[in-house]
Formats: C-alpha cells, structure tokens, sequence
C-alpha cells in the first residue's frame, strides 16, 4: 500500500465461525485499485480498524495466489476482536498493511519443511501449509505438527486430513486433553518429535505458539544438528502501531512489527527466552 498508515476500506464477503470463539473474517477492498495493487506474503499481517472502536493485528491466512479473497482467522479475547466477531457479510472495515517480514519459504523450496504450532496460535501458519501445498512439488518431505490444550480447541480438521493425504507429508496432531473418539495422539505435542521425519543437513523448521513450547522445539532440533539459521520462529507481542514507532513491541534492539514477526533464531537467540524480553 502506498500509505502505511492509511487504513482502506474492505468489505466482509463472508465470515466463517471456525470454533466457539474463533472466526474468520473474508475481506474484500471496496476499491479495485487498492485490491489489484495489494501484495503480501505468508507469515504477514494486516491491522484491522473497527470504526468507532480501534484496531488490532492480524495474521493473514489466504494464500497469495487467491488474489480475489483476503482471510483473517480472529480469536475473540478483547474489545477489538469482540466487535469484529460481530460483523456479517456486506460491514465495511478499514484495513491497513501487510507489515511485517513473513515466513522464508524462497529458501524452504528444494528442502525438507517442519512445521510446528502450538496453542491457538496456529494462523500464523496456516498460510505456510496453505501455500506449500498448492506448489507441493517445489518442496520436500513436509512435518505438521500441532498440539492444542483440549481436543475442542482443534480447528480446520478437514485442513489437516487433507494436507495428510498430500505426497511425503506426515501429519502429527497432540491434544492435551482427548475427547471420545478423538484420532490422534493424546499428550504433550513434544511427544511426538521422535517421528517426524527429515533431513537434517537440508531441513527448514518453522514454529509458532508458545514461547515455552518453541523453546523446546528449539533444544530439540539443535540436539538433532539443525543450524541455527534453519529455526523460524513467529514472535507475538502487543503491537499498536505496526511501524515500529510506538514502542511497544520492542524486542532488544529489533521491533516484532517491523523487524518480524517472523525471525530467524540466529538473530534472536541471545533474547529468546530472556526473562523481561
């Protein structure tokens, strides 16, 4: 966009409840030309403007290719959220960004992918998988590995059985907590790391969720003898101002709105997982 702080109008062509307090918002500019000039890529994110309310950050999910569609999957935790939630098809919102640097899926083409996710956290990625599975054939063997806290809180079943079906693809899901007749694996998601599959001297891992359980993901793939510059990790902070101006994202010397969200360990490793930071 050519104004970073322009928020622009888009109109909600659909709205999809995903479970009971998340949702996805499909948006559409209002204006051809600001939708034809729009770009973003997987792992960035837009602020979404609730008029008369304020405005929050948001993972994009669409896949770049679906130049007609713009999809935000949205927890409702807060004021913003809550009144989005409430939106239908046909409101107006003010929409500003991409921000952020997204996921290195140049460098992941020709090499073995895992994914990791953890929580609710999961859109960040979602537009990863989305993205690798539409060019399958660029990739090598792929890991998705998700764990959630209750099996209810799993979302996008027909997502994952479906990406399972994909060639050289192992998918792995974890829930804390099982439920009656739930498929997959019942414990901690770092349970399942002894399965996953891949080369480790031509590996990319990608992670998003906790920062405890990314620490783990960490120690784990280290001990296997993956590099620091092959770790990505998606960093969540409160970002207001999406530009780096505010402060309140800051990061050691780096902001997550500006210098990430997504980043490579090797630049962040003497911070993660600092106490304070």
């Amino acid at each position: 966009m050519t104004n970073p702080y322009l928020p622009y109008e888009a109109e909600v062509i659909e709205r999809i409840q995903e479970s009971p307090t998340l949702f996805t918002l499909r948006l559409r500019f209002t204006d051809p030309s600001v939708h034809d000039a729009y770009r973003f890529a997987p792992g960035q994110f837009n602020m979404l403007y609730l008029y008369g309310v304020g405005e929050v950050p948001i993972s994009i999910v669409s896949d770049p290719i679906d130049e007609q569609i713009l999809d935000h999957t949205i927890r409702s935790v807060g004021r913003v959220t809550r009144g989005l939630s409430d939106l239908q098809a046909g409101d107006r919102i003010g929409v500003r960004g991409p921000y952020g640097r997204g996921w290195p899926l140049t460098v992941a083409e020709q090499r073995d992918v895992v994914v990791v996710t953890g929580g609710l956290g999961c859109a960040p990625v979602v537009s990863v998988i989305n993205y690798i599975m539409r060019r399958r054939e660029r990739f090598g063997t792929v890991n998705i590995v998700q764990g959630v806290k209750h099996a209810d809180d799993f979302i996008w079943r027909e997502r994952y059985e479906q990406w399972q079906q994909a060639p050289d693809t192992k998918v792995l899901i974890a829930a804390d907590l099982g439920m009656p007749l739930w498929p997959w694996h019942v414990g901690h998601v770092t349970d399942l790391f002894d399965e996953l599959q891949f080369d480790r001297e031509r590996v990319i891992v990608m992670m998003c969720g906790p920062e405890g359980m990314m620490r783990v993901v960490v120690n784990h793939m280290q001990a296997q003898g993956v590099g620091d510059d092959d770790l990505w990790l998606s960093m969540e902070r409160n970002m207001q101002c999406a530009v780096g101006h505010c402060g309140h994202c800051q990061y050691g010397d780096k902001f997550i709105c500006k210098d990430g969200p997504v980043f490579c360990y090797r630049d962040i490793r003497n911070l993660f997982g600092v106490k304070g930071f």
